[in-house]
């Protein structure tokens, strides 16, 4: 009576794990794909590194008024620091699978991406967006 039951048992459990095992090996064309994008991303960035101090310049000073003028270049120094490094780690590290499957390591992925304002007011914005009021009662 108990054999009939652990067989029924490892049954079900076999026949509800066996889709979750069948996944497709990767092709080695996207393998090599992604390892060549990895590559040229590190390349791309330890060369444009130094973009960073204006980006930042001009990002501190858009968001903070004139302090940015003097805390924007030493944020950009920092930031092209660390673009530098994560360059060349990607760089040297192009073949191996990290992160997350040859993944970016910094966001933004490039210095010219993340120049826009993020923030919903913009300094010196004073009229309301269209559709922003609320209704009274809410």
């Amino acid at each position: 009576m108990k054999r009939p039951a652990v067989i029924l048992a490892l049954l079900i459990v076999t026949l509800v794990s066996a889709p979750a095992c069948a996944t497709e090996a990767p092709r080695p064309e996207a393998i090599t794909e992604k390892m060549a994008f990895k590559l040229v991303r590190g390349v791309t960035n330890l060369t444009t590194a130094i973009a960073e101090i204006p980006k930042q310049t001009y990002i501190t000073t858009r968001n903070h008024g004139n302090i940015g003028y003097a805390v924007g270049p030493i944020k950009g120094v920092t930031m092209a620091l660390y673009r530098g490094f994560i360059g060349i780690t990607e760089t040297v590290f192009f073949m191996v699978p990290q992160p997350g499957y040859y993944d970016p390591m910094i966001d933004p992925v490039y210095v010219w991406e993340g120049w826009e304002d993020i923030r919903g007011d913009r300094v010196g914005a004073s009229a309301p967006q269209a559709g922003s009021e609320q209704k009274s009662g809410e």
